[in-house]
Parts: C-alpha cells; sequence; structure tokens
C-alpha cells in the first residue's frame, strides 16, 4: 500500500500556504522581522506566548481567547504541519479508517478562527528577568505570561551509553521512535509497506515515564494485523523490561491472545545491547524472569542476535530541553516541578506549564493535555485579571483523561483506560487508573463499541483543537 494520493495532495496544499499567509514566518526574512515586531508590541500586560502547537498549547490558544477576548495569544511552533501521535499506530498497521490525511492538519485556520497569531520558529534562549525569547527567525518576542507547551526528548545517551553520536544518528532514522510526529511516522509506515517476510521487533521505553504509555502495546497489535491482513509471515516481537505490567496490560494481552496469538512474540525481561542496521540484527540479553531480571547479572540470561526485517526502536523519554532553557526547576526525574496543584511553574508566576513537560504524576495523554490546558487557561485569565484561582477548585475529576487504543482490525475492536485526578498529599496532581470492560464486550475487554468511540474520540479532539 503506498501514501494515498489526497494525503500528498493535502501536505502539499499545507506547504503552499505558507508561502502566501502572513503570519507564518517562512516567506522571507523582512517579512518575519515585520511579524515579530507586530507580536513584541503585545506585551502590554495582556500578552500570553504559547511554546508549542500541539495538543496542549492549540486548547491553550483557543481556550484563552474564549475566555477573555482581550487576551492578545501568540503561539510559537517550529513545525509547519500538525500531526497527531494518537491514533497513528492505526494508520501504521493499515486501517482503512485512518490516513494521513486523518492525522494532518494546518495551524492556520484555528488561528484566524480564534483571533490568535501563529508564528513559525523554534526558540533558541528564554530571558525570565526580561521576559522575552529569542528565535530563529522572528528576532525577540515579548511576553507577560509564557506557556510552555514543549513536549519530549528522546534520550539515546541514557539507555545505550556507549553509543556516539553519529551511532544514535543511524539507529533513530534506521529504527524509527515514531513518537514524535512527523518524518519518524511516514519512515516507520515506509518500511512496513516496503517489507518482506521477516520479523517486526518493537522495542518501548526501557524505563522511566514517557508519552502515551499505551502507544508501543498498541502498536503491537496494530503491526501484528498489518502481518496478518497482508499475508506476511513473520513475527512482531516486543523487547519489553516490564514483565507484562503496563498501561491497560490484561486488555492488550487477552486481545493478543485472542487475535494473534501466532503473530505476536512478548519477551518482558530483555535488554538491547545492540543494533546493527546495516546487516539488520539486534542483540539483546533474555532472562528468564523477573528475579534475575531485577539482579541484572549477564550469566543469568541469554544473549539474542536477532534479524529483523523492521525495527521500531523507542528510546527512553525526557523532558523537552525547553525546561531546561527557560532556567526552570525540575522535580527528581527532570520534569517541570509545579506550584502545588496548578499548572504554574513553582520558579515563575509568569511561567505555566502544560502537557508533557508537567511534574505533575498524571498519564502523558492527549486528552490529559486538552484537559491540562483548559484549567491552566483558567489560572492564566484569573492572574491577568488580578483575581485569585483556586487549584483545587474541582478536583477530584472523574474522568479527566480518556484514553482508548485500537487492539483489532476486523473488526475493529478497542479498549479504554479512564483516570480520575486529583490533589495528592504529596502536593501533586495524580491519576488513578480504571480499565472497564465494555457492556458490548461479551465479558472481554474489547469491543466493536469502544473502537467506534475511539473514532469519536478523536474526530472530536480535533474539533477541539482546529474548529
Amino acid at each position: 500500500m503506498s501514501m494515498e494520493r489526497r494525503d500528498l495532495f493535502k501536505l502539499a496544499s499545507v506547504a503552499a500556504a505558507a508561502t502566501v499567509l502572513p503570519t507564518v514566518l517562512t516567506a522571507s526574512e523582512e517579512k518575519t522581522k515585520e511579524v515579530a515586531k507586530e507580536v513584541a508590541k503585545k506585551a502590554s500586560g495582556k500578552s500570553v506566548v504559547i511554546l508549542g502547537g500541539g495538543w496542549g498549547g492549540l486548547t491553550m490558544a483557543k481556550e484563552l481567547r474564549k475566555q477573555d477576548k482581550t487576551i492578545e495569544v501568540t503561539i510559537l511552533e517550529k513545525k509547519d504541519i500538525f500531526m497527531s501521535c494518537p491514533i497513528s499506530s492505526l494508520y501504521l498497521g493499515g486501517l482503512e479508517s485512518v490516513t494521513l490525511a486523518s492525522l494532518t492538519y494546518d495551524f492556520y485556520q484555528p488561528a484566524q478562527k480564534h483571533g490568535y497569531s501563529f508564528v513559525q520558529t523554534e526558540v533558541t534562549a528564554i530571558d525570565r528577568k526580561a521576559k522575552k525569547l529569542s528565535t530563529t527567525t522572528a528576532g525577540d518576542i515579548a511576553y507577560d505570561i509564557l506557556v510552555l507547551s514543549p513536549g519530549i526528548a528522546y534520550d539515546y545517551e541514557k539507555q545505550f551509553p556507549t553509543w556516539d553520536a553519529a551511532k544514535i544518528q543511524s539507529v533513530a532514522q534506521a529504527c524509527p521512535a515514531a513518537l514524535m510526529p512527523g518524518s519518524e511516522h511516514l519512515a516507520l509506515k515506509r518500511q512496513l509497506e516496503n517489507m518482506d517476510d521477516g520479523d517486526v521487533i518493537i522495542v518501548p521505553p526501557a524505563s522511566g515515564k514517557f508519552r502515551c504509555p499505551p502507544a508501543p502495546y498498541e502498536r503491537t497489535a496494530m503491526v501484528a494485523n498489518y502481518l496478518k491482513t497482508e499475508g506476511i509471515k513473520g513475527k512482531v516481537i516486543v523487547l519489553d523490561t516490564r514483565g507484562g505490567k503496563f498501561a491497560k496490560g490484561a486488555a492488550f494481552k487477552e486481545a493478543w491472545d485472542d487475535n494473534f496469538a501466532d503473530y505476536i512474540d512478548y519477551k518482558g525481561y530483555t535488554q538491547v545491547l545492540d543494533v546493527d542496521t546495516a546487516k539488520k540484527e539486534i542483540t539483546y540479553l533474555e532472562y528468564p524472569d523477573a528475579a534475575t531480571f531485577e539482579e541484572g547479572d549477564p550469566d543469568e540470561a541469554k544473549k539474542v542476535v536477532k534479524k529483523y526485517e523492521v525495527c521500531n526502536l523507542i528510546p527512553i523519554n525526557k523532558c523537552s530541553p525547553v525546561i531546561k532553557m527557560a532556567d526552570l526547576k525540575t522535580n527528581k526525574i527532570g520534569y517541570a516541578a509545579m506550584d502545588g496543584y496548578s499548572f504554574r511553574s513553582a520558579s515563575d508566576k509568569n511561567v505555566y506549564v502544560i502537557g508533557d513537560a508537567v511534574g505533575h504524576g498524571i498519564p502523558p495523554s492527549g486528552q490529559t493535555a486538552i484537559w491540562g490546558a483548559k484549567r491552566a487557561a483558567g489560572q492564566i485569565v484569573a492572574q491577568i485579571n488580578g483575581k485569585e484561582s483556586d487549584a483545587k477548585a474541582g478536583l477530584p475529576a472523574k474522568a479527566a483523561n480518556v484514553c482508548y487504543s485500537m487492539v483489532n482490525g476486523a473488526p475493529e475492536e478497542g479498549i479504554m483506560v479512564t483516570h480520575e485526578f486529583s490533589a495528592d498529599p504529596s502536593g501533586v496532581l495524580k491519576g488513578k487508573g480504571h480499565v472497564p470492560k465494555p457492556k458490548d464486550g461479551n465479558g472481554k475487554f474489547r469491543s466493536k463499541g469502544t473502537g467506534k468511540a475511539l473514532h469519536e474520540w478523536f474526530a472530536g479532539s480535533m474539533r477541539e483543537l482546529f474548529s
């Protein structure tokens, strides 16, 4: 299967639009400076600058304008096209219900509709004392309130300390992680479409907090669905470290066993040592059980060198370096330290953090980003207008996060988890998850109704961001 023709037209039209719309800083250096000056002048007491145009940033911009039309809002985003990570595994798995066009949107429509500015540029420095940001193409931009929604970064260096920069780059391109939207997804899709009979290796992040905790396991089901549908002889081999204890674990394993028992080989106690991209071989240690894995004695493990057709290696995640650039306090694992239960930074009353970069104990997901952005917007509006806001208002919040995963393609069946967010005594927001069995599931975690709900949720989310 090749990229749909209409998808290519959509991407082309978005790129073409960038040459004519004055708020997108790609036309000329002179125009860039002119628009930057206009934006910089907005720092007049009600200017909010949002760094990052993902799920959280777009929600924040719309919500601020919705709550107070007098607030001047600007999004700074280095990409010129929005692409969704949520439901992208359905695209990778070849489900006809999701195309590249389903995942990609332009930034201009919501900016024009809701009356905020969109500037395509990259931030190179943040001066909190002067309340300004330096950019690659738009000069210095001033703010009254700064919102950071920068997402994640990959930490290959922590996971593979002996790899040099050239090795990391080689593996990152040959075994795309596809946890950040863009070329990684297109590269992985191309590899799957061009593969011969053989195995697909999926390596979830080895440790720590990572974006969309169910993502590697939904991808496992969707790639298995692709192999099965296309009649490809091979398996999806998952090299994990969690021993089956992961988000929606029981629900995923049930679906794997029922639908793809001949296609999925889950290995729960492994340590990846090396990837030879030229030979398409991955070397790893496989431990027999949790106890020996925890001890980490290589003499207790079996060393395996495995050939693959496609490798999807998702490294350890870390917080975006933008948080360090802003010189903000962080928690023990490097994410932004928060001011109590709010989304304001513990370092600066005029800086807010939303999305994946927050230090709260809530799952990093698209729905969480929307929920957090709306709460943060209310806190910002109150601050700008000289009012107090109660960061604990509305807590606990039931079903604050609803996360769907597709686990079968024919028929389309999904599973879900809901999270209640509450004010934990430790001083941060925390989430408690529940994986229900749907009424139409006949005693199973998955159902066609939940698969339908997944599409309805995504369509509603895109309306939330873009209309």
